[in-house]
């Protein structure tokens, strides 16, 4: 078989749309305040020295205005967000936020899905993460970005992205790094000087990268030779834009739906968190290299439509009948499971929902059990 590539993406917490991501899951977290009956569901909107809000809530805690306003500010505060058109402390600020319809509410609270939909989970033997390779080593470029930023390299600003290539032998044989491409925001002072900015991303992101780069692997860094203008002030971010960031870098399927803002019991959330639980313990039990599972539910009802899993190029119904029959997959089970009312939603925002080991849904505590 001829090589071939694959290429994900990654981007940096100071990004326009993880800027209005993680709002929208910081806002979440405090109105839900752990509490199951709770629900949110709120977009953000970030551009030049403005952020917007809006959704629907079921809440208590919605008439405290000014706490939403102080931690929204504090949010970007913390990205690291003062510049002349993107401040925290000048920036203006709009709540739309408005209750939940009541007729969503009606099957919700009975344990029903939050939304119709399907989602979807994937895992794969190409490293201990089980994720795909391009995906893995662009989150760990970004995240060393911003590491870096906040461990005290002040040249870099918030804003950044990595984009990884990967050439492959075979289906979930990876060889090396084709590729990456690299931009990070960058102070005034190395303006026209792109070869120091190289020079000093390369000295980050290469320790990431494990053994997987050789001689002929291309580095580029910043393709347009600047990038001190960036953030909101540079491009508007939506909340629920970077949802193959979020997910598998477009290897594996996506149903759609975003994760930010979001109570767990829309499926939407909860419903991936699940899909990736049992896809990554079927390849964790040895029972295959690569595992797609397919969830669907319908609004208010509790069991999913469906089940679909595809392992190593063939669909396999015995392994979906033995999880219907031995998972419970209910909203309020998958809830219950992954104790998702008591998940700090900002810890999700950023590099990934997947390949985390402290997160509940990466566990392989059935995959004993996952012998076929």
């Amino acid at each position: 078989m001829k090589n071939y590539f694959f290429t994900s993406e990654s981007v940096t917490e100071g990004h326009p749309d993880k800027v209005a991501d993680l709002i929208s899951d910081n806002v979440a977290n405090y109105l839900i305040n752990q509490n199951e009956s709770h629900r949110t569901a709120i977009e953000t909107m970030v551009s030049s020295n403005m952020v917007t809000i809006a959704g629907e809530v079921k809440t208590d805690l919605m008439k405290n205005t000014d706490s939403i306003e102080e931690l929204v500010r504090q949010t970007v505060k913390d990205i690291g967000y003062e510049q002349e058109n993107f401040h925290w402390k000048t920036l203006s600020f709009k709540n739309l936020i408005h209750n939940q319809s009541i007729d969503i509410a009606r099957g919700v609270d009975k344990g029903g899905a939050g939304d119709q939909g399907m989602m979807f989970g994937y895992a794969c033997s190409e490293n201990d993460s089980l994720m795909p390779s391009a995906i893995y080593y662009s989150h760990k470029i970004t995240k060393a970005l911003s590491t870096a930023r906040h461990g005290g390299q002040d040249w870099m600003g918030p804003d950044g992205k990595a984009q990884v290539t990967i050439e492959y032998s075979n289906v979930n044989e990876p060889v090396r790094i084709a590729n990456v491409i690299c931009s990070t925001q960058h102070s005034e002072d190395l303006e026209d000087n792109p070869e120091e900015v190289q020079k000093r991303v390369e000295k980050i992101i290469k320790p990431e990268l494990d053994d997987m780069f050789d001689d002929n692997t291309i580095f580029q860094v910043n393709p347009t030779g600047n990038f001190v203008t960036g953030g909101p002030d540079g491009d508007t971010g939506i909340t629920g834009r970077k949802i193959i960031v979020d997910t598998y870098g477009g290897y594996a399927p996506h149903g759609g739906g975003a994760f930010s803002g979001k109570d767990c019991t829309k499926v939407d959330r909860s419903g991936a968190y699940m899909a990736r639980y049992l896809a990554k313990n079927i390849v964790a039990s040895g029972s295959a290299n690569n595992s797609t599972v397919q969830l669907s539910y319908a609004i208010g009802i509790k069991e999913p439509v469906s089940l679909y899993v595809y392992c190593d190029g063939k669909v396999r119904n015995d392994i979906s009948e033995w999880i219907s029959q031995n998972v419970d997959l209910t909203p309020l089970g998958i809830i219950r499971k992954f104790n998702l009312f008591q998940l700090n939603l900002s810890e999700t925002t950023n590099y990934g929902h997947f390949g985390k080991e402290h997160l509940a849904w990466e566990n392989t505590n059935i995959s004993d059990q996952l012998k076929f």
